[in-house]
């Protein structure tokens, strides 16, 4: 994966700094529903540099693999958008956006752009319907860009077909046991007898495939992608016992295909299970997102010297060290040289300070001054993360 050398970003009161200035890496999540992270890492910089007016700065934004990872690689590579036409879950046209990185050989597609939940919001949920065919063809597209690696960021699935439908979209045939083509959806997979991979895309299988997740759910069973995730898209219990049974169904004929068992893979269940179809076919390589993330923005050689980390998310709590951003952050700034403290701003802080320590984090801040309503905070989230930013500076500087 492409790791560009970090761009060092400076604020309007900022001075030129000096040789030893104190080097301060700024890599936070979004704010879900108030500020996307470059606007986080933004004002996070501004406090730094109110602060510490002649400290170096290196934002990078950052996500966990799921939604807003196509954005934040975007600002860091400073790549343009691509596009592709495709379909969204319930088979209507649209576009899809994709990136490349500026070297050519790295290629992400985030799953939510064409199948996501969000672009199906204005009809009801179709549980067993609702497929990933779309992001088959923007992840064809980004094969025709002549990439060596394809990224594809797992979060906000509108589905559960276990993948069936992104291999569709790659020029696969999914058949019935009389040779007819299945369905879209957890419902074709109910169905499907035998694959047919004559039309696959020539270079399906030339490239490297990895994939951004940050659950560890199998695909079947009681933790698996149907029984967890299936409910948030609209399943009723009756739809969630069919939709586990074809997904077994599909992870058997998998099985019986590759030789790979993807019934309890940890992660496969990401996604509605697209992680089964491309590791058992692609040979595809799940990974927890952040990690990848954090790989692909230069994280890991912009702390090498850093005197300070801060990052950030809408709410700190016990998601966030498993396998979220700040938990990414933690461990890759535990394994550098500079072993720089790491300090997480949120919206709400819900770690108990002992758990926070025992993750790797020095210290978790709220933004919130005191009882406040989550509109105000949400309307004054730019201006608290810039204060909150400036008091850590100044404590971590004195210290120095």
């Amino acid at each position: 994966m492409t790791s560009p050398t970090p761009a060092e970003t400076r604020g309007p009161a900022a001075v030129p700094p000096t040789p030893d200035a104190p080097h301060v890496v700024v890599v936070p999540d979004s704010f879900k529903g108030s500020l996307a992270a470059p606007d986080v890492a933004a004002a996070l910089r501004d406090g730094v540099l109110a602060a510490a007016p002649d400290a170096r700065v290196t934002c990078l934004a950052m996500a966990d693999g799921g939604e807003g990872t196509l954005d934040a690689l975007l600002t860091t590579w400073r790549s343009p958008v691509r596009q592709a036409a495709t379909v969204d879950a319930v088979g209507r046209a649209t576009t899809a956006r994709y990136a490349v990185s500026p070297d050519g050989r790295t290629g992400v597609v985030e799953l939510a752009e064409a199948s996501g939940l969000p672009a199906v919001s204005d009809v009801p949920l179709q549980p067993l319907h609702a497929g990933t065919r779309g992001t088959g063809d923007v992840a064809a597209a980004v094969l025709d860009a002549g990439v060596q690696e394809v990224l594809v960021c797992l979060g906000g699935s509108a589905s559960t077909d276990g993948g069936a439908g992104l291999l569709v979209g790659l020029g696969a045939r999914l058949l019935d046991a009389d040779g007819r083509p299945v369905p879209d959806g957890g419902e074709g997979l109910a169905q499907v007898a035998s694959l047919d991979l004559s039309g696959l895309h020539p270079r399906a299988r030339q490239v490297r495939w990895r994939l951004a997740v940050d659950v560890t759910n199998p695909l079947v069973g009681e933790l698996g992608a149907a029984a967890v995730f299936a409910p948030q898209k609209g399943a009723g219990a009756g739809e969630v016992a069919f939709l586990d049974e074809a997904l077994t169904r599909w992870a058997d004929l998998l099985e019986r295909e590759t030789g790979v068992r993807t019934h309890d893979l940890p992660g496969a269940g990401a996604a509605g299970g697209v992680p089964a179809a491309l590791v058992a076919l692609l040979g595809a390589e799940p990974e927890p997102g952040a990690t990848l993330v954090a790989e692909a923005v230069g994280l890991p050689a912009a702390i090498e010297d850093a005197v300070l980390v801060l990052t950030g998310e809408g709410s700190f709590d016990s998601q966030s060290v498993r396998g979220k951003v700040a938990d990414g952050v933690a461990r890759l700034a535990a394994a550098s040289p500079a072993r720089p403290p790491v300090v997480v701003v949120a919206g709400q802080v819900l770690l108990p300070a002992e758990q926070t320590r025992a993750a790797g984090i020095t210290a978790a801040f709220s933004i919130a001054p005191g009882p406040v309503g989550l509109d105000d905070l949400m309307s004054r989230t730019a201006a608290r993360l810039t204060d909150v930013a400036a008091s850590v500076t100044n404590l971590t500087l004195a210290r120095r």
